[in-house]
């Protein structure tokens, strides 16, 4: 016998009627992305993370005359023959503090930088800053009186190897704060788009500062705003004396930016036309409004992390090999020598430059060092 129905009492609830479906509002039409500049490769889908990798392995090499290479030829023995004075002045004890050499790696700022639109492109870096500096064109007599402290320096002596700068040149340093200038680097990047200048800024960090967290916070803004910024990370293999394998998880640090939609770049930072051909593809994506870009300088330095460092985490043997099978100016030269440049005009050119290099050795240590007073200018004192 079937169940009587239960009578509701007060408290019980007649079943709610039914909700119609709320009416959903039409897809967002997808933001339209800038065109491709017509030198990178169009990738299938809508996120372009390999087209810059897959345009740089099509053709790795700038095709440059004999007049464009020998220019660059004579950058990067600028900066190689300045550096190894540099060194000799350190051990006379003409220059104090920390003194990091960019020997061994001159083809990665001289092949970006010969890129580049001075005085519209900026440039910042770390410390090891003096090559980035020759690469930019700026005076070797006020780099080297700024290494030994004089007040003609480009820093008027108070920054030393590490604290380079110039407003002029749009060279924004130099700096000691392992990857503090890679946030800045973005900050001078929003500079070049809010006041729609068309620059780009430039800047180099090593593989053990690629670990910090300001990096990543950096990345993730300027691709968010599409920032006008070219991220170089500079791998010579060792950070400050630990080799990449043991001190990164990734180590294809080009692969770094893909959590942030960044495009990479796996460029050979030993051969001064890859590196110059690749940044003339990065610079087409960047300067297109596409955003940022970031690119792994593979490189190598010949001398310790700073000069006092001996270097204890490498064989004598890997360096030499390094120096006997990659060098980058030397490639340079062969491929000169190649195109029919003489042996013996090769021989003049570093004549000329040692002579450069000697000048500005003697005009830093007949310069005078900066008055007691300078302590107490470009300070910030009082309230702000």
């Amino acid at each position: 016998m079937a169940k009587p129905a239960k009578s509701r009492t007060a408290t019980e609830k007649a079943p709610a009627a039914p909700r119609k479906p709320r009416a959903k509002a039409p897809p967002k039409a997808p933001a339209q992305e800038p065109a491709l500049p017509d030198n990178i490769v169009e990738p299938e889908g809508d996120f372009r993370l390999h087209s810059l990798q897959e345009s740089h392995g099509k053709d790795r090499r700038a095709s440059l005359g004999k007049d464009e290479l020998l220019k660059l030829y004579e950058q990067m023995l600028l900066i190689r023959r300045f550096e190894e004075k540099a060194g000799q002045l350190y051990g006379l004890g003409l220059i104090g503090g920390f003194c990091h050499l960019y020997i061994g790696q001159e083809a990665v700022a001289v092949g970006l930088q010969s890129a580049l639109e001075v005085g519209k492109d900026s440039v910042i870096t770390g410390y090891r800053d003096h090559g980035h500096m020759l690469a930019y064109g700026i005076d070797p007599k006020v780099i080297m009186a700024e290494l030994t402290g004089r007040e003609s320096g480009i820093s008027r002596g108070k920054g030393g190897s590490m604290h380079m700068f110039s407003v002029e040149h749009k060279f924004y340093g130099g700096h000691g704060i392992v990857g503090a200038q890679v946030p800045l680097g973005a900050g001078l990047a929003f500079a070049h788009k809010y006041r729609e200048d068309g620059g780009v800024c430039v800047a180099y960090f090593g593989d053990g500062a690629a670990n910090q967290g300001q990096v990543y916070e950096s990345f993730n803004m300027a691709s968010l705003w599409k920032l006008p910024i070219i991220f170089v990370i500079e791998n010579n293999g060792y950070a400050m004396g630990t080799a990449v394998r043991r001190g990164s998880a990734e180590t294809d640090f080009y692969r770094r930016g893909t959590a942030f939609r960044i495009p990479g770049m796996d460029v050979n930072g030993m051969d001064v036309l890859e590196v110059r051909q690749a940044a003339e593809i990065a610079l087409d994506f960047v300067r297109g409004g596409n955003g940022p870009v970031l690119m792994e300088m593979n490189t190598y330095r010949y001398r310790g992390h700073s000069m006092s460092d001996p270097a204890k985490y490498r064989s004598r043997e890997e360096v030499q090999e390094m120096r006997e099978k990659h060098d980058p100016i030397e490639r340079a030269k062969n491929e000169l020598v190649a195109m029919g440049v003489a042996e013996e005009a090769l021989k003049e050119v570093d004549k000329r430059i040692r002579a450069v290099v000697n000048e500005a050795a003697d005009f830093a240590e007949n310069s005078p060092e900066p008055p007691p007073a300078e302590l107490y200018t470009d300070v910030l004192v009082e309230r702000y």
